[in-house]
């Protein structure tokens, strides 16, 4: 039975899926172990739409005639994706994780609208045949913001044990308005982040992309330990 570290470790952002069907019931019991996520005063503030089938395509429909070939335009109002100004060492981490995926798609630098186009293909989650969609109400601080990242991580490790590759998709969040609209979601509710799910396919070369970590030294401080007595 795989360990949570081996879930933890094989764990990739999938980017190309095969099309077979992900069962309903598959879905509901990942989400059924996800649910014991950590949660803050167990407010569990987030909801999960759930796609597939026929509606998993026509929101696939929707996401990309609203972005049309204009991958740049944003609707992430106040919750923006990243920060206007991104430091170091994250825009060079940003950089060369993007510098990466595009060699294993063989893009080069100067080849924008192949660029463009992947990055359409967010929209299509990929592939994907079913698609998660994480809600949560606008009321929330950014406290629960995280908690909500750890229930989106419990799902996809839960997938991960069962089989399934996940993506998780910041990208949603550029037609956020048009979601929200379409779907006649209540007025304090705002879409967080999409998670394509389903079967890899693992001939497409982007796949065998594994992006980079800091080292435990680079993120971690170790405090009030005595190695004498270790």
């Amino acid at each position: 039975m795989m360990t949570v570290s081996q879930a933890l470790q094989q764990r990739i952002s999938v980017r190309s899926f095969l099309p077979t069907p992900v069962p309903r019931d598959l879905v509901h019991d990942i989400l059924n172990i996800a649910r014991y996520a950590p949660s803050g005063g167990n407010l569990q503030p987030w909801k999960v739409m759930v796609f597939g089938g026929s509606a998993a395509r026509a929101l696939k429909d929707l996401a990309l005639a609203t972005v049309g070939h204009d991958v740049q335009r944003s609707e992430e109002g106040e919750r923006p994706m990243y920060p206007a100004k991104l430091g170091e060492p994250y825009r060079t981490r940003r950089q060369k994780i993007a510098e990466d995926l595009y060699a294993k798609l063989g893009i080069p630098r100067e080849d924008k609208e192949k660029r463009l186009a992947h990055v359409r293909q967010n929209f299509a989650a990929f592939g994907a045949p079913t698609i998660l969609m994480f809600v949560i109400d606008r009321s929330m601080g950014w406290g629960q913001w995280a908690h909500l990242g750890m229930f989106m991580q419990s799902v996809a490790l839960a997938a991960e044990e069962r089989g399934l590759g996940t993506c998780m998709q910041e990208s949603w969040m550029l037609i956020r308005e048009t979601f929200h609209r379409h779907f006649q979601l209540p007025p304090d509710d705002i879409l967080y982040c999409g998670m394509a799910l389903g079967h890899p396919d693992w001939s497409a070369p982007v796949n065998s992309l594994r992006s980079d970590r800091a080292t435990v030294e680079e993120i971690a401080s170790f405090h009030g330990f005595d190695e004498r007595s270790a």
